[in-house]
């Protein structure tokens, strides 16, 4: 099978290729890799080869069967139709199609349902939205889902290369030519991910909430997020409050969530025994601990979760879903 990875010199596109050398079988993948041409004519090291960077014009007579995007929105709305058009299952990780009605948006273990033979443009969601709902899919199952009030931590490397030169350059004392924020990361926390909208929530912010009503199928979920950046270079990590139109149990969600795939439970706060981004990174499962009742109130339920966003937050989840179209012999 021939592969187009698209931004395959950035961050979740340099991941994207370890992930499918983990997880795809030994010489049955031709990997395609696409970048800018600032770029093009670099070479990206995949399955014990060099691979030569093409641009997407070049890319675009190989033969491709399938293409992982991962090269921003502008991008995504210019070559997302043109691919699909051409027969070549797209699977982006941009916010490009994300809320698009006739784009599926895809958690293979949430809702692998919503994929059907004739997708050929498929969404990946928002990092921080997949480890969220990845916790809660098992507990909506079983109480139902009313509402969710969550804040998140997020890493620099959800910003991408220039914010972890930007943390790097802070740390070491040195000046940063172009910083990625707007005020110090590095012993500092932002309150802002992506830009402020009229009612006074970030784009990020909104993301969470939309993304989650669409892919759970709860078009009047209540979602409200405060996202923050914080000072570490991989790793997201949420605080979440999740309202039921049940009576939770904190020894039943232990269950819940240890029989769900993809789901890793550390909860025992007697030994100190919870998830922290620093022991996530390079792993694709995400992590769930701090399991709580609301003392005043019997239907809600914290806890904590964090998750590498590069993998299940962006590479494992699109690979993931790539799995899946192979697995039902869409390609």
């Amino acid at each position: 099978m021939r592969v187009i990875v698209a931004g395959a010199t950035g961050l979740v596109g340099s991941e994207m290729l370890k992930v499918l050398e983990e997880r795809w079988p030994a010489g049955t993948m031709d990997l395609i890799p696409v970048a800018s041409e600032r770029s093009a004519g670099r070479e990206v090291f995949f399955s014990g080869k060099h691979v030569r960077v093409v641009t997407m014009e070049e890319a675009l007579g190989l033969g491709a069967e399938a293409a992982l995007f991962s090269a921003g929105s502008a991008f995504s709305w210019e070559w997302g139709p043109r691919l699909a058009e051409k027969g070549v299952r797209v699977i982006d990780n941009s916010s490009a199609w994300r809320m698009d009605p006739g784009v599926p948006l895809v958690v293979p273990e949430i809702n692998p349902m919503d994929l059907k033979k004739d997708h050929f443009l498929i969404a990946n969601p928002n990092c921080s939205t997949i480890q969220m709902l990845m916790a809660l899919k098992p507990l909506h199952d079983a109480w139902g889902l009313e509402e969710v009030v969550v804040s998140t931590y997020q890493a620099v490397t959800g910003t991408g290369r220039k914010a972890l030169q930007q943390l790097e350059d802070e740390r070491m004392a040195r000046s940063c030519a172009s910083p990625a924020y707007p005020y110090p990361i590095d012993l500092n926390l932002i309150p802002q991910v992506d830009v402020f909208l009229d009612n006074g929530y970030t784009k990020e912010e909104l993301k969470m909430r939309q993304e989650s009503q669409k892919i759970l199928h709860l078009p009047v979920l209540r979602v409200s997020a405060t996202c923050v950046r914080v000072p570490i270079t991989g790793g997201h990590s949420e605080s979440i409050a999740a309202t039921f139109r049940q009576d939770v149990s904190v020894e039943e969600a232990r269950l819940l969530l240890g029989r769900m795939p993809g789901v890793s439970l550390l909860d025992e706060p007697e030994k100190r025994v919870y998830p922290m981004p620093l022991y996530c990174r390079g792993k694709n499962e995400v992590f769930v601990g701090r399991l709580r009742r609301d003392p005043d109130h019997s239907r809600r339920l914290h806890f904590w979760v964090v998750a590498d966003n590069l993998r299940k937050g962006a590479a494992t989840n699109a690979v993931q879903i790539l799995e899946f179209i192979r697995a039902q012999g869409w390609i």
